[in-house]
């Protein structure tokens, strides 16, 4: 049995990592121990000194550590704090404290930057985000690479599904037709839809971290984790509303978000994951998108 130690379980990803974990079939395969600043374990990876972060994990002694906190949008030194420096602190604490334990952590499609359109993007390709916050996500995984510890940096693409937060892309628009139906509207208004992406749901990206966690070796320190299939985000957001019950105008005339505007078009290429660890996403868009809106 592997203990695990997660940081963020009540988060979207994490809390999906809970149930993957949860499941019938991880029965005598994994204790799961969580801890994060609402858990009963309390620890603030952000803001709590090194040397608790050492003291919780010789209380713990886990196998595996996951950390499935982080930020999309903020400062800049608010993403470096939550992205990067909590990815320090933990190979630093790891290796002083409980050096066997494998470190699994998430990095993002927006470590890439701009990709050619039309060739899926494998993990050894260039790397050159053009926003802060795929800037702190690489920082993360260069560490990953870099370290003696034993770690792993999945890079998640567009992951949707229940609890999305509004600062994605779909999340917005799922939010933006949340308050039409409630209030009658006939319509809302989003950025540019006219980009590519590669949206990943939640569950699978859960039993992504799941395969790695339970795996006796993994082989690479970077993979990615995503459908391989690139949707125009207009299409998703039609589908969107169509499963929502939504008949009302999709204006698209607010201006793009910075994180990602200047990428038109990302697919992640899985052969990397789906070769080393079995890995293969289960849930098409529909299902996604059903998922989302029902949850």
């Amino acid at each position: 049995m592997k203990r695990v130690l997660l940081f963020g379980g009540s988060g979207f990803l994490g809390s999906k990592v809970v149930t993957e974990l949860s499941r019938p079939e991880h029965d005598g395969l994994v204790a799961l121990v969580q801890a994060g600043r609402r858990s009963a374990l309390r620890h603030d990876l952000v803001n709590d000194d090194i040397g608790k972060l050492m003291t919780l994990l010789r209380e713990v002694e886990p196998e595996v550590v996951v950390n499935c906190t982080g930020l999309l949008s903020g400062s800049a030194a608010e993403l470096v704090s939550a992205n990067a420096l909590t990815t320090a602190h933990l190979l630093d604490a790891i290796s002083a404290a409980t050096p066997d334990a494998r470190l699994v952590v998430l990095g993002s499609a927006g470590e890439y930057g701009v990709v050619p359109v039309g060739t899926p993007v494998a993990e050894d390709g260039p790397t050159v985000p053009v926003a802060t916050y795929g800037i702190t996500k690489l920082a993360s995984t260069n560490m990953v690479v870099a370290t003696d510890v034993d770690a792993v940096s999945l890079r998640v693409f567009n992951p949707i599904g229940p609890g999305i937060g509004a600062d994605t892309v779909l999340g917005r628009a799922a939010a933006s037709i949340r308050t039409a139906l409630h209030h009658g509207e006939n319509k809302i208004r989003l950025g540019p839809l006219d980009s590519y992406r590669d949206f990943v749901d939640v569950r699978d990206v859960a039993g992504a971290i799941a395969a790695v966690v339970l795996a006796d070796e993994v082989p690479y320190r970077v993979m990615n984790v995503g459908s391989g299939v690139p949707v125009l985000i207009r299409d998703a957001v039609k589908l969107l509303a169509e499963v929502a019950g939504y008949t009302g105008e999709i204006s698209e005339a607010d201006p793009p978000v910075h994180r990602s505007g200047a990428v038109t078009w990302i697919a992640a290429d899985i052969t990397r994951i789906t070769t080393a660890l079995g890995w293969r996403p289960e849930h098409d868009l529909r299902s996604s998108i059903h998922a989302l809106v029902s949850g």
